[in-house]
């Protein structure tokens, strides 16, 4: 039995499309899961126009931010059943014995390999997911919405995990993609005074962002990281998926601050890290998630206190893949999500 599938062929700029694709063959610890709903995330987005910074082991299927039904379970998984409701972690390959996956951090993991490029992802109808990635998805929250875990996880964990934000604290974010978005709406429920940059074609994005309480600025975002003494903001998280915007952050960052850099960027710096010494800020890495951050995040959703529908800026079926691409890349909405059943 096969069904359709959105694959990314080779790395040349463009190389997506619908391909027939085999039901797969589950293995011991593993569930076919029948997916509900998948987002397009900025890395399928990256892949498709093929500026990424990662391996991709091509032929593809993209798309690792998904739900929906248990189809099937192979013989030894336990504790879940066929038709259960579940979102799936994006760990699809990891060194059980790592060091790093001994300590609950298997998203460090070296040898790590995800869902939509490193194995086939959730972009058609079934794909086969280890039940170690499973958690349980409420009654009350719709796949369209609960297949957001992923990007709330990695937006959880830069925020409240790698920024420690305490209430009171004056932030800025940059760039409004899904990341920069859900990012200002935690550092909102932590307690923060946010602020959302961006460019002139952003207008609309940042728009949406000031449902979440946010501040939207385009362009220089000097003034309002001053306003209050004159010497920065508590901490600035980098969600643009360019490297240049890391001067931006020092720049903005108060001294003894922080910056967060969750935004990939392939691009080399060139330009000078003095003011990173000169200021004694810190700067962190943010990457992935783990179990415990999408039990939080599950919670946090179904409760409705992270809403996620502001950004949901349309559903597509499978077929219609490039649209819900295109609408994501020029930016006319944050999210797009696909419903390949």
């Amino acid at each position: 039995m096969s069904s359709i599938g959105v694959v990314n062929f080779s790395s040349e700029p463009g190389s997506v499309e619908i391909r027939e694709i085999e039901k797969p063959i589950i293995g011991e610890d593993d569930v076919l899961l029948e997916v509900a709903n998948v987002g397009v995330c900025g890395s399928d987005l990256h892949q498709w126009t093929s500026d990424h910074s990662w391996p991709v082991n091509y032929p593809v299927v993209l798309g690792h931010e998904f739900g929906g039904h248990i189809a099937a379970l192979g013989q030894k998984v336990s504790g879940w059943k066929e038709g259960d409701r579940v979102v799936s972690e994006t760990a699809a390959i990891i060194d059980l014995n790592s060091p790093l996956t001994r300590q609950g951090l298997y998203n460090l993991d070296p040898t790590r390999k995800g869902f939509g490029y490193g194995v086939n992802g959730a972009m058609t109808r079934f794909v086969k997911v280890p039940a170690r990635c499973l958690h349980a998805v409420p009654e009350n929250l719709p796949f369209e919405q609960a297949c957001l875990t992923e990007p709330c996880s990695v937006a959880y964990n830069a925020v409240v995990m790698n920024s420690k934000i305490k209430p009171g604290d004056r932030v800025i974010v940059l760039g409004p993609g899904t990341i920069g978005i859900l990012c200002a709406a935690v550092a909102r429920l932590c307690g923060a005074e946010v602020a959302i940059v961006g460019l002139e074609a952003d207008r609309e994005r940042l728009n949406i962002a000031q449902q979440y309480g946010c501040e939207g600025i385009v362009g220089d975002a000097s003034a309002w990281a001053n306003k209050q003494d004159g010497l920065g903001v508590d901490c600035v998280i980098d969600a643009a998926g360019a490297s240049a915007t890391l001067k931006i952050a020092l720049q903005l960052v108060r001294p003894n601050g922080h910056i967060t850099k969750v935004g990939w960027g392939p691009q080399p710096l060139n330009f000078s890290l003095d003011p990173l010494v000169q200021k004694n800020v810190t700067l962190q890495g943010s990457f992935s998630h783990n179990w415990p951050i999408w039990e939080k995040v599950l919670s946090l959703l179904a409760s409705g206190t992270l809403d996620v529908k502001p950004i949901i800026g349309g559903v597509w079926e499978l077929k219609d893949w490039h649209e819900a691409f295109d609408q994501m890349h020029s930016g006319k909405v944050v999210k797009s999500v696909l419903k390949p059943s």
